[in-house]
C-alpha cells in the first residue's frame, strides 16, 4: 500500500463518495468501507496511513467502538482516527477523544478543512511515531510497541494520556500553556475546554503515581504544564 492511503467508513455512500472526490483532488489515495465490520478487515489487510470514522453506523457497532477496539491492539493501535459525526455536543467530543480519536469533526464539514484536518493530524502522528525509546530516570516510552514501562511493570493507560505522556517526554523542561497542550496532542481545532487537560494530566498522573514518575509531570503556576526529571525543579 502506499502511505499516503485514507480510509473512510460511512454507512452513507453520497458521503463517502464526496469526501473520497475531494481527498483525491487533494492528493490522497482512498479506501471505502460501510460499516465497521467491513471497515476492520480492510484495516487489517490495507494499513492505511488514517481512518475517517463515522460515529454512528448500522450493525451494533458504532464508531466509537471500533476506535476503541483499534486502541486496544498494540498492531494498530498507532493508525490515526478522525471521528466525523453529526452530534456537536461537548461530552461527545471528549467521549470520541477517550475513546483514542486523534480529531474530531462535526458534520456538515468543509472539504478544505478536512483536508486541512488530515494533514496536522499526520503531521502529529508523524512526529510521535519515531523509532527510538526514550528513557526519562526509568520511565520507558517505546513508540513502536507504544508501551510504557517502568522497570518491569508494564503501565496501563488510555490512548489520550498515552499521546499526551509522548508529547512530553519528546519536548521535557518547557512549559507548555493548556492551549498549546490542546494544540499539540489534540489538534487546533479540536474545540473542548482547557478543563479537559487538566482531567487528563490527573489520569496520567494517577498512573505514574505507584512509581514515583507522577513528580516529571509538573504543574508551571500561571502556565500550564511541563514534563521535567529534574530535582531541583520546584513543583507549582
Amino acid at each position: 500500500m502506499k502511505d499516503d492511503y485514507i480510509l473512510i467508513v460511512d454507512d452513507e455512500l453520497p458521503i463517502r463518495e464526496m469526501i473520497h472526490t475531494s481527498l483525491d483532488m487533494a492528493g490522497f489515495h482512498c479506501l471505502q468501507a460501510e460499516d465497521a465490520r467491513q471497515a476492520h478487515q480492510m484495516i487489517v489487510d490495507q494499513r492505511p496511513a488514517l481512518i475517517l470514522l463515522d460515529w454512528m453506523m448500522p450493525g451494533g457497532v458504532s464508531g466509537v467502538d471500533l476506535c476503541r477496539r483499534l486502541k486496544r491492539d498494540e498492531t494498530l493501535a498507532e493508525i490515526p482516527v478522525i471521528m466525523l459525526t453529526a452530534r456537536g455536543e461537548e461530552d461527545h467530543k471528549v467521549q470520541g477523544l477517550d475513546a483514542g480519536a486523534d480529531d474530531y469533526m462535526t458534520k456538515p464539514f468543509s472539504t478544505r478543512e478536512l483536508v486541512s484536518r488530515i494533514k496536522a493530524v499526520l503531521r502529529r502522528s508523524n512526529a510521535l511515531s519515531g523509532e527510538k525509546s526514550i528513557d526519562a530516570n526509568g520511565l520507558i516510552l517505546d513508540p513502536v510497541s507504544q508501551r510504557v514501562s517502568f522497570g518491569p511493570n508494564i503501565l496501563e493507560m488510555g490512548p489520550t494520556e498515552y499521546r499526551l505522556l509522548a508529547f512530553f517526554m519528546t519536548h521535557p523542561e518547557r512549559a507548555y500553556t493548556r492551549a498549546q497542550l490542546l494544540d499539540q496532542v489534540w489538534g487546533g481545532n479540536v474545540y473542548i475546554e482547557d478543563r479537559t487537560i487538566d482531567v487528563h494530566i490527573r489520569r496520567l498522573r494517577k498512573v505514574l503515581e505507584p512509581f514515583g514518575a507522577d513528580r516529571y509531570v509538573q504543574t508551571v503556576r500561571g502556565t500550564g504544564y511541563r514534563f521535567s526529571t529534574r530535582a531541583d525543579v520546584a513543583l507549582g
